[in-house]
Formats: structure tokens, C-alpha cells, sequence
């Protein structure tokens, strides 16, 4: 017998697919004794072995882990090949997309903006690294992505608790509980951050390892620093050209559009900005045409940040000078982010061939020019 095949932009099947199914219920948070802000809904285990990608090029994921051979050298402790297949399998694992406003009509991409810098900014005073903010945006994206009409006032705590699951996961010496509910200054409790963690952990599924742009990056500067001797696990490139590239990373990050692009896509395209494409093919295993759209949409966000004095480590307590390059630190960036200018029509045109992981697609049969 066959199953019915339900259609992928079927948004409210995507929705029904995950095994947890939270309820918009969004009421006003009280400082204490309140109840639970949402409610979770149990709803029939039914095993899913691959979630749907909804994001514009789903279709081309799976293709792409065969496109772009392993640029890794060869690992003592395990197969090169094996490790780069299994961090290309999480992209298309692990989706994101710029459509997750879409079922927040309260919402506009300038809040997010808002959000993530202020994440940013929390992350430097205590001295979070990188991969904990990159972490927590991924976690605060592809959570808002499970939900519908979310209210305004919920984005704080949803954002620290995203950066308080972060923590835990890549911090040695995480805050405590009360010091993210400090940094609201009162706007969230201690108790709202326990409640809300447990509602994001379900409704993500504890899919909690997505290889983070900042990952990507890291590992693009480091295969391309290799030596004769390499060793992929001790940092081998500039400490400085490593924070400049990951301040145009930041500040890219903060756009909602950036969403519409894979993570190795973005690191790749931001590295290309301060290297070559030569480089960029021996770290990345990545050709022009792979990513040429998204080195063309990070170019104006490239030159509002050549317009700023370069970058200066910063010394952080208690973190060795070899590790300071991983801190994350704060700039300007909303004021700079208004200044970029990007153009308002979709970069990735369904009209148009794209390229996308190396695969070109051709324009339906309806909408090709007549020769």
C-alpha cells in the first residue's frame, strides 16, 4: 500500500512533525508565582528520521555532501573524510531560514537585530566565547522557527535562555542561573529562565550541536594555516585576522537575510573578503560558484566595516592570551548595521538560475525566456 505524500510547504505539517508541539500561549510574565508562560503539549511519539527542510534550497542539501571534496588533512584520530561528511550532514540538519517572523505578526527583523546584539553584548561582559553567542543564535532562531505568534514581550527571555543553554554546553565556568536573570534587570526571574529552558529543549528536541558560521570560520583559518606538520587541533592562524573576519561574521549575523544562507556558506563568503578565492578553495573545498551569491550579499556589510578603525585583541580576566581571540566582544554593530545597504529583492531570485552548494537550477519551464 502507498502512504500518502503530504506537500513540503505544507507549514502546518512541518509543525506537526516535531514529537512536542508547544501552544501559543504567550501571557504576561509575573515576577513571582506566576505560571508557566507557555504550555506544552504532549502530543503521540512518531518517529521522525529527518525533518523536513522548509529554507529555499532544501532540495540540494543532501546533493551537497558530495560536492566539495574533504579540504582536512590527514587525522590521527579518526577518517578526514568521516569527520567533514558528518559536519556537512548537520546543515541539513540543523535548518534555519529568514521566513521565522513569518508566523510572528508582532514581530519585525529589527527586533531581532535588537536581541542578538544585546546577547552580544551580555556575552562580553562575562567573558563568553564566540561559539556560546553563535550557539545561542542558533538555538533562538530555529526555536522561533517551531512557534506562532510570540509576543514581543517573551524575545528577552527567550534570547537569555538561549544564551544560558549555551553556556552550559560551551562554557567551563558558566554564569550562574541568577546572573543571566540580572542582566534583565528584572524583567525576567530565575524561574522564568528554568521554565522557558525546558520549553526550548523540548520544542528543539535537545538537538543541541549545530556547527556554528563561527565554527566554520575557525575551522576554515586553521586547515589554511596548515604546514608541512599539521596539526588541525592547535590554533595555527592570526589572532587578529581571526577577530576581523569574525566582526563582519557578527555583523552579518545580525541581518535576518543572513538566515537564507548555510552556515559554512557565510563563513566562507566573509573569509573570501579578507583572503582570496584561492584560499577560500583550499579551506573550504568550496568553488566561486558555490559561493558567489552570498560573497556578493556580505560585500556591502563588508564596507561599512573597512570603514571602522581594525579591530584590537582585548584582555579578558582569567582567559590565557591564546584563547583571547575566541572572547566575544561588542561593537557598534546596530549603528553600523543601519548602515549597511542591502539591496530590498531577494538575492537567491526564483526566476533566475541559482547556484546553490554547486548545483545550478534552472528556471521552471513556464518562466524561461523564449529564444
Amino acid at each position: 500500500s502507498t502512504q500518502e505524500v503530504k506537500p513540503a510547504h505544507d507549514s502546518q505539517w512541518d509543525t506537526k512533525r516535531h514529537n512536542y508541539e508547544i501552544q501559543a500561549c504567550w501571557s504576561q510574565i509575573t515576577a513571582a508565582g506566576g505560571a508557566t508562560p507557555c504550555i506544552l503539549i504532549e502530543t503521540p511519539q512518531k518517529e521522525v528520521s529527518v525533518l523536513p527542510d522548509i529554507s529555499k534550497f532544501a532540495r540540494y542539501r543532501f546533493q551537497n555532501l558530495f560536492i566539495s571534496p574533504s579540504p582536512l588533512p590527514d587525522l590521527s584520530w579518526g577518517s578526514p573524510k568521516d569527520v567533514w561528511q558528518k559536519m556537512l550532514s548537520k546543515e541539513s540538519k540543523y535548518i534555519h531560514t529568514s521566513r521565522l517572523l513569518q508566523n510572528h505578526s508582532a514581530l519585525n527583523p529589527d527586533m531581532r537585530s535588537i536581541l542578538l546584539d544585546w546577547l552580544i553584548e551580555v556575552s562580553e561582559v562575562y567573558s563568553l566565547h564566540r561559539e556560546t553567542f553563535y550557539l545561542a543564535q542558533d538555538f533562538f532562531d530555529r526555536f522561533m522557527l517551531t512557534q506562532n505568534s510570540v509576543n514581543k514581550s517573551m524575545l528577552q527571555l527567550i534570547g537569555v535562555t538561549s544564551l544560558f543553554i549555551a553556556s552550559k554546553l560551551e562554557e567551563i565556568y558558566p554564569p550562574k542561573l541568577h546572573e543571566f536573570a540580572y542582566v534583565t534587570d528584572g524583567a525576567c526571574s530565575e524561574d522564568d529562565l528554568i521554565e522557558m529552558e525546558l520549553i526550548m529543549l523540548k520544542a528543539l528536541k535537545w538537538e543541541l550541536s549545530p556547527v556554528t558560521a563561527v565554527s566554520w570560520l575557525n575551522l576554515f583559518l586553521q586547515v589554511s594555516s596548515l604546514k608541512d606538520s599539521p596539526k588541525l587541533l592547535l590554533p595555527q592562524y592570526s589572532q587578529e585576522q581571526f577577530i576581523q573576519i569574525a566582526q563582519l561574521l557578527d555583523l552579518c549575523i545580525l541581518h535576518l537575510t543572513s538566515l537564507d544562507f548555510q552556515y559554512r556558506i557565510l563563513a566562507a563568503a566573509a573569509l573570501y573578503h579578507y583572503t582570496s578565492m584561492e584560499v577560500v578553495t583550499k579551506a573550504t573545498g568550496l568553488e566561486w560558484e558555490n559561493i558567489s551569491e552570498c560573497v556578493h550579499w556580505v560585500a556591502p556589510f563588508f564596507r561599512v566595516v573597512q570603514r571602522n578603525p581594525p579591530l584590537k585583541l582585548k584582555n579578558f580576566k582569567k582567559v590565557p592570551e591564546e584563547d583571547r581571540h575566541n572572547i566575544q566582544t561588542h561593537m557598534n554593530y546596530l549603528d553600523m548595521l543601519a548602515d549597511v545597504k542591502v539591496k530590498p529583492e531577494p538575492f537567491l531570485s526564483e526566476q533566475s538560475p541559482v547556484s546553490v552548494g554547486g548545483i545550478l537550477t534552472p528556471p521552471k519551464s513556464t518562466e524561461k525566456t523564449p529564444v
